[in-house]
């Protein structure tokens, strides 16, 4: 058993049904991985509905299988915790909720030797600025940390729509903490402005083909740390369209799969999921799918 490290502090909301069935957590524990659901879309620009995401990722785990054929591994094997959900005021505003909850974060994990007690983390969106506490967080544990980022979107902007911290500039924000340690990769990037191109471009952190980004993962030393961001916009529209933002031309279930083992050769030491909207799904697939993708990170963060 998890030997644990601290209780928890912060309020949480707890969901009922704790993901794939996984031991109700107090607190934080050694060798274990965490879940933690942020469900906030508040600088969402075109659709909203990515609050829903992480409960709705969650009730549907019910109905898929705990084993995965890609990796020949269970989650039921697995030692990981459902903390719940990060709270949100819906009563102050926009900026003033998205605060609040990555300050929740941080004081959760801001006390946690994350690579000596191996703890893990995997947080669920909502829209992709929820990312910025996580990855900070990762960045300061880890100071040689690789970012992989797996978007239909650059996110590079310096602000948008008046908020500096909004979900299409998460990748800038994260690299305002950047040092010259540390290493940027991005794939599946197929929109952007002309200056977040030349960036991506000069600063040579777009693959632009399949094989390119694989390879270049590969070539990852085996002890680095590696952190992933997933914008679930990332797939194409046409098998994921439960996103806010859909782009056409995106990739497949087997494209990340084909991440996720060589993920396990490596050290990946966090990751996030974001974007998915349910209400824009109505048929459910894209919360089955996200699921599914959520099943085969546990199984690569917890190997």
């Amino acid at each position: 058993m998890s030997e644990k490290i601290c209780d928890i502090t912060v309020a949480l909301n707890t969901p009922d049904d704790l993901y794939y069935c996984a031991e109700e957590g107090s607190g934080l524990y050694r060798n274990s991985t965490h879940l933690i659901g942020f469900g906030f879309d508040g600088t969402a620009c075109f659709r909203k509905g990515t609050r829903f995401g992480p409960d709705a990722l969650r009730y549907v785990s019910d109905g898929i299988e705990s084993f995965s054929p890609y990796q020949n591994g269970c989650t039921e094997d697995r030692k990981f915790y459902d903390l719940g959900n990060l709270k949100l005021d819906a009563s102050t505003g926009i900026e003033e909720q998205w605060k609040s909850a990555s300050s929740d974060f941080e004081t959760i994990f801001k006390d946690i030797d994350l690579a000596g007690d191996k703890v893990r983390i995997l947080t669920i969106g909502g829209e992709h600025s929820i990312s910025y506490a996580p990855i900070k967080r990762h960045l300061e544990a880890y100071p040689d940390m690789v970012l992989l980022h797996l978007d239909a979107h650059a996110d590079l902007r310096d602000g948008y729509e008046g908020y500096h911290y909004s979900h299409a500039s998460i990748i800038r924000r994260s690299l305002d903490h950047f040092t010259d340690q540390n290493e940027l990769i991005q794939y599946g990037i197929r929109s952007g402005t002309r200056e977040e191109y030349d960036y991506m471009r000069e600063h040579k952190t777009i693959a632009t083909s399949r094989d390119e980004f694989l390879e270049r993962v590969k070539a990852i030393p085996a002890e680095r740390p590696i952190y992933l961001t997933l914008d679930l916009d990332y797939f194409d529209p046409g098998i994921f369209p439960g996103t806010g933002t859909p782009e056409p031309g995106g990739e497949d279930f087997h494209s990340f799969i084909s991440l996720m083992k060589i993920l396990r050769e490596k050290n990946l030491v966090g990751a996030d999921v974001v974007e998915l909207s349910p209400p824009i799904d109505s048929t459910g697939n894209s919360e089955v799918f996200a699921a599914k993708v959520v099943r085969e990170l546990i199984l690569v963060l917890d190997k």
